[in-house]
């Protein structure tokens, strides 16, 4: 079976979950094959193994002290050499120009920002804040193919993950941009936003930046912290956290909506959660469409009772 070559997105010893959302993808089309650069620690290859990972090749971590043209080396390089039938990054701003320089190094196409893939490489776009679904495929070459991160379910499935170093023979033009410094981003007790399996998200509705009624519900069911366009436009709430179509794409398995209207652009970076709870004092916000329990009331009122009756059942 072809391979298909996944670029792993790691950090901290672990493998970020939309690595396996694209080996789950990448099993529809061949045999994945997750490249890391870096060292692939044992817990990073039993992960990736376990997602059905049936090589784990394993690059230079030097390869990470220059800015994105190493790495489309690398996976050009490795396309060519084990004939690849395709290449998939997560659709991260750095992953989605490592993608189009790949492409270009291999004589293909990339797709970007996709929501679903078949067996054949037909990309799935969904596009104007979802309302539209659009269908590619890349008819040149080995498809570069972005995918959004939680579009695709991960689903478990043993792989052998067989360990391979491998090298590459940087250019001099991809070395021309060395990173000099990284600053740690400090980090809370929340889960990350883009994987986090429950997300409380604030919006206009609070009012104010004091967001202490938001992130008192999240933390006392274990969530991670979003807000809405209008929220970080606004200054209550960093950009890091912003949820829909210019900000992040989530989809947990519980999602709360504290005063957010839900406008077209918030609700393509989240209508595909599983259950959604919205708390709008309009009834006729556009959330409450799609939500599958909505309150209508002041958030304010509603969400101090919410937080303190989960706080008891604990």
């Amino acid at each position: 079976m072809a391979e298909v070559l996944v670029l792993v997105d790691h950090a901290d010893g672990e493998v970020k979950k939309v690595t396996l959302e694209l080996l789950t993808a990448a099993r529809r089309v061949g045999e994945p094959s997750a490249v890391v650069v870096g060292e692939a620690t044992g817990d990073i290859t039993a992960k990736l193994g376990e997602y059905g990972a049936e090589k784990v090749y394993t690059a230079p971590a030097e390869l990470n002290d220059y800015v994105v043209a190493p790495k489309a080396e690398l996976l050009a390089t490795l396309a060519a050499d084990k004939s690849a039938v395709a290449v998939l990054v997560s659709a991260t701003a750095e992953n989605k120009e490592i993608a189009g320089r790949t492409a270009v190094k291999l004589g293909s196409g990339v797709l970007t920002d996709v929501v679903d893939l078949t067996a054949d490489l037909v990309a799935e776009h969904s596009i104007f804040g979802g309302g539209v679904v659009a269908h590619a495929r890349v008819t040149t070459g080995v498809p570069v193919v972005a995918v959004r991160p939680n579009a695709i379910p991960a689903e478990a499935a043993q792989g052998a993950a067989v360990q391979e170093a491998v090298t590459v023979e940087l250019s001099e033009g991809a070395k021309a941009a060395r990173i000099t410094d990284r600053v740690k981003e400090s980090k809370g007790s929340r889960p990350e936003l883009a994987e986090a399996a429950i997300v409380v998200s604030g919006g206009r509705g609070v009012g104010s930046d004091d967001f202490s009624v938001v992130e008192g519900l999240a933390d006392s069911l274990g969530a991670a912290v979003g807000a809405s366009r209008a929220a970080v436009d606004s200054g209550w709430y960093p950009n890091a956290f912003q949820v829909g179509q210019t900000g992040k794409t989530v989809a947990p398995n519980l999602y709360i909506a504290l005063g957010i209207s839900g406008a077209i652009q918030h609700r393509a970076g989240m209508q595909t959660s599983k259950t959604i709870v919205a708390v709008n004092k309009d009834p006729e916000a556009p959330l409450l469409e799609i939500a599958d329990f909505a309150v209508v009331g002041d958030l304010h009122k509603v969400t101090p009772q919410l937080t303190e009756e989960i706080n008891k059942r604990k």
